[in-house]
């Protein structure tokens, strides 16, 4: 069985921990990309970050896309959806073709 866990504050993630799914709580984006890191080396199948810390580790977040595991996903924290996933999206795609197809910018790769 492939295991689950979930990086961000504290009042977002804790009730994970109720589902038997491994919580990394943090505070920093810094702290954010340790824990993704660390959770990718510990074996991590899927790692769930919540969107404010994605948002300042999406460089990090990028790389392990290149990889088939870990599957690194957003989730909104408790403030809401702050577009974070849609981010990760036009990046990845940017970088594929040298152009931004979902926002109409070009050669920003």
């Amino acid at each position: 069985m492939h295991k689950i866990a979930v990086i961000g504050d504290e009042d977002s993630i804790l009730g994970f921990r109720a589902l038997g799914v491994s919580v990394f709580p943090v505070r920093s984006g810094k702290e954010a990309e340790t824990a993704l890191r660390s959770a990718a080396r510990q074996g991590y199948a899927v790692i769930y970050i919540t969107e404010g810390y994605a948002g300042e580790i999406i460089d990090a977040i990028t790389e392990y896309g290149r990889k088939p595991l870990p599957v690194v996903l957003t989730i909104p924290d408790f403030r809401g959806n702050r577009g974070a996933a849609m981010e990760k999206i036009r990046r990845t795609v940017e970088k594929a073709l040298g152009a931004d197809i979902l926002f109409g910018k070009e050669g920003n790769a």
